[in-house]
């Protein structure tokens, strides 16, 4: 062939154009008109492809906008990488027929709408090939304390555990309606200083109450989350009840089914008192109704994103909540307002009817005034949905009578003595010895484990792209750089490459912590540890972060990137703030770290303190 000779290419099937009559006539004229046709058409009809040449990828014809050798110059500053002068030029000079074409996806003319409901293909399987045993008997067995008489003070009854108010309601020593007024009524006084209400659902609980009244007393019990009120964080759908997400664009959304963790309370018999807040789109604590504060600490946001669930709770507003998790988002405001947050293993609990942040790392879980209490919780919405693909078949094996002596506890000892541990962490590791726990030093290699949020990055991107491209993000209160919508514009110049990178990393990631869990039964992790935060929930492992102790505090806290504009409240003298602890555990085995829990809980004897005013 001579040189310079123009050959219109064979075409991979899935690059060329339609045969359909009804093609959008936008389509053909892009088509018709692009320059790699019209500069190729005459030497094409010489030069068709002998029969049985395959498709060659890189020979679509010519689509998207003009590049060249400077846009890939500059584009390599984002991702990092560096070309030589030849390598942009043939990357240039092919782009727009081997590359441009994959995002017609997404710019046309043949659009396809992908909702957010639409799972990725690939799913995560958190257990591994070599993983050990997971739990093989579904076992729950309470602690069987006595509950007491009921206080004689409405404080005194919304403080209370879960466990108590069951025991309480169970033996009709408490009505459902009553301990619904009293939460309704203390909703009423104290959410103009929390803001951590989105939704009250008032006739609706008090309907579901009596129903649960009128039920108990003809000896229908349901358990122990019969006639509990109860908050959700506002990404669970609820029929007919407005579920926004927490954000400006969502405000007026009005789902018509429940989503499953929902369904599954109420066949409980569990009574939806509130629609619990949560920074915009599952960010830490700022949504469009303000910020939720931390009842402890009226100067500082209760931390996110389960921002309301965590305030609520503290603040005895509700026997319980459903909070969520992509990292960090329980553990945070359950260490900052001073709960219980149980975050489950990945896959445990459904997250159909939930909103979609990242469909690898989603989790939901209970946050409640005890330990035990978060297990009766999760042991009503455990299990599989078809609406949820990474949802499995699991069983929980929980014995809160079970001895822990014995049990191996993990720790990492440098970890113990720097920020953000604190003289409460170190005190709990002390105490494992005395209680029967065996302490057991545990290492992890050095790497970046910040570099598997290219996944969360790029998955929540996926998840909004409509609302960040269509500019519905605008809306959004907070507008700062580590904010979501930020975030999700960077997100799209993650590489490709590097996603895939991050997916084998984080099967790395998973084979050391199958190692340490060779070596222990338990982790013990100072709970806001950055590292492992990203760790246990890139893994899928769960945790339980339990109220330790007391620490006290200078400045206020906050989960947004320091602002010299906006300086956060400093105190003189430093303010007294609860502070907790994390245990880690193996997959599917959240009854060890229960057990474990519990022990703590009652050796430390912190928990029963409740906030200064509330």
């Amino acid at each position: 062939m001579p040189p310079g000779t123009a050959v219109l290419p064979l075409c991979p099937p899935r690059n060329c154009p339609s045969d359909n009559p009804n093609m959008s006539k936008s389509r053909r004229e892009f088509l018709l008109t692009s320059a790699a046709i019209v500069s190729s058409a005459a030497a094409a009809a010489e030069q068709t492809p002998a029969v049985g040449t395959p498709p060659a990828f890189g020979t679509a014809p010519a689509v998207g906008p003009e590049v060249d050798a400077s846009t890939f110059k500059a584009a390599e500053k984002l991702v990092q990488v560096e070309l030589t002068p030849a390598e942009r030029k043939i990357a240039a000079d092919n782009w727009r027929n081997s590359m441009a074409a994959l995002y017609e996806r997404r710019v046309g003319p043949r659009k396809v709408a992908l909702p957010t409901t639409l799972a990725p293909f690939s799913t995560w399987n958190p257990v591994l090939p070599d993983h050990g045993p997971v739990p093989q008997r579904d076992r729950f067995i309470r602690s069987g304390r006595d509950a007491g008489a009921v206080p004689s003070s409405d404080a005194q009854i919304a403080f209370a555990p879960l466990w108590k108010l069951a025991r309480w309601v169970e033996t009709r020593k408490l009505t459902s309606e009553r301990l619904t007024e009293i939460y309704l009524k203390r909703i009423a006084r104290f959410d103009p200083k929390l803001r951590c209400v989105i939704t009250l659902t008032r006739e609706l609980a008090l309907t579901q109450a009596r129903q649960a009244d009128r039920e108990i007393a003809a000896g229908k019990y349901r358990g122990p989350l019969h006639g509990i009120p109860w908050g959700g964080k506002d990404l669970l759908d609820t029929a007919s009840i407005a579920t926004t997400y927490g954000a400006e664009p969502f405000k007026d959304r009005v789902p018509t089914q429940d989503a499953a963790v929902v369904r599954r309370l109420h066949a409980a018999g569990a009574v939806l008192i509130a629609k619990l807040s949560l920074g915009a789109l599952a960010l830490n604590d700022v949504w469009f109704g303000g910020q939720t504060m931390n009842p402890w600490l009226l100067e500082e946001g209760s931390g996110g994103s389960s921002a309301g669930p965590g305030a609520a709770t503290a603040a005895g507003l509700v026997g319980f909540a459903i909070g969520s998790e992509t990292e960090g988002s329980i553990v945070d405001p359950t260490m900052r307002c001073g709960v219980n947050g149980l975050r489950p293993t990945f896959g445990r609990v459904p997250r159909t009817g939930a909103m979609t942040l990242s469909w690898s790392l989603d989790k939901l879980g209970p946050m409640a005034r005890s330990v035990e209490d978060t297990m009766l919780v999760l042991q009503a919405i455990s299990g599989p949905d078809a609406g949820d693909l990474a949802s499995v078949n699991s069983h929980l094996d929980f014995d809160a009578t079970a001895p822990v002596s014995g049990l191996r506890v993990g720790y990492f000892p440098g970890w113990m003595k720097e920020a953000p541990a604190t003289e409460v962490d170190r005190a709990v590791l002390a105490t494992l010895g005395k209680i029967g726990l065996q302490p057991v030093a545990v290492s992890i290699p050095d790497w970046p484990y910040g570099s598997l949020n290219a996944i969360l990055f790029a998955e929540s991107a996926a998840a909004f792209e409509d609302l960040t491209l269509g500019h519905q993000v605008d809306a959004l209160k907070m507008q700062s750089p580590d904010a979501w919508p930020n975030t999700f514009r960077q997100s799209r110049f993650v590489s490709a490459v590097d996603f895939v990178q991050a997916d084998r990393m984080r099967r790395a990631v998973a084979l050391e912590m199958e190692r340490i869990f060779k070596q222990v039964d338990v982790l013990l992790v100072p709970a806001l540890r950055d590292e492992m935060l990203t760790i246990s929930n890139f893994t899928g492992h769960p945790s339980l972060t339990l109220r330790a102790g007391f620490v006290k505090v200078v400045q206020a806290r906050s989960d947004w990137a320091p602002d010299p504009a906006h300086p956060l409240p400093k105190f003189d003298p430093p303010r007294r703030v609860p502070h907790g602890v994390t245990l880690i555990g193996r997959l599917f085995d959240e009854g060890t770290i229960a057990r474990v829990g519990l022990t703590l809980e009652r050796t430390l004897n912190v928990r029963d303190e409740t906030p200064p005013g509330f």
